[in-house]
């Protein structure tokens, strides 16, 4: 895989998946936009790439993507200093724990407001610009897109609503030759979790009950995505669109036992 001279758009690029995909993408020749609400942690991402690839000076974007000025931002930013987008990673995201009984609206218009609106708005203003470049976008879901899970409502409904838009837009764009995929992870080791409530001895508890409810016996890692993501975005998937990869260890297979 070789992604010299292409233009990629990493959101939510200041931890986990987002980052490691920053890194992989980087070492791979791309000129990099990265995303993020943690300037710190941006910087010193862009510093990790620029050491993997000393030709491209990455685009470091600060801001909220519930800020619609800030999400036509990236597009306008992008244009202004690489002049193309090749590849869009919709990759930012947020979990928000609980029940039909307990989940509250302001939970679910956040929930919904990242991991479905933002991405909505910034794929919008993003096709143009692919169709021109033939290239291609690939959304970061979940195995809760594909499968039931109890006490995570707003987050499955999300990841549902972003696996049906990756689908329809697929559909849309084909004849324009702008292919459109998911990745739909299972657990893996990120800060994910511990944002939406976890204690460490909670999240330790949940990783290592991943042995009994992952077939492969454990938690993936961001590194894991990040190639799938990678994979997707290549010329090696170049006769791959609409497709959800889960990169979960079986776990969409699992029947609860």
């Amino acid at each position: 895989m070789d992604f010299k001279n292409k233009v990629v758009v990493v959101t939510g690029a200041s931890s986990g998946i987002g980052a490691e995909t920053a890194r992989q993408f980087a070492t791979l020749s791309a000129n990099l936009v990265l995303t993020g609400r943690n300037e710190e942690n941006l910087k010193s991402l862009a510093a990790d790439c620029l050491k993997a690839n000393k030709d491209s000076i990455p685009l470091v974007l600060v801001g909220d993507l519930c800020d619609e000025q800030f999400v036509a931002g990236i597009i306008d930013e992008t244009i202004k200093k690489f002049n193309k987008i090749d590849v869009l990673v919709n990759n930012a995201g947020v979990l928000e724990n609980g029940s039909i009984e307990t989940t509250s609206l302001d939970q679910l218009d956040r929930v919904m407001n990242v991991n479905v609106r933002a991405v909505y708005q910034l794929t919008n203003l993003a096709v143009p610009h692919l169709i021109k470049s033939k290239g291609n976008i690939v959304n970061v879901s979940s195995v809760v897109g594909l499968r039931a899970f109890p006490n995570v409502l707003a987050y499955c409904m999300s990841k549902a609503a972003l696996d049906q838009f990756t689908r329809c837009i697929a559909l849309e764009l084909a004849s324009k030759g702008v292919r459109v995929n998911s990745v739909n992870p299972g657990v893996v080791v990120t800060n994910l979790h511990k944002r939406a409530g976890m204690d460490n001895q909670q999240y330790d508890e949940f990783v290592e009950r991943c042995k009994t409810t992952q077939p492969l016996g454990r938690a993936g890692n961001v590194e894991e995505v990040a190639k799938s993501i990678l994979f997707l975005a290549s010329d090696n998937a170049s006769f791959i669109t609409a497709a959800t990869l889960p990169v979960d260890g079986g776990k969409h297979a699992l029947c609860p036992r």
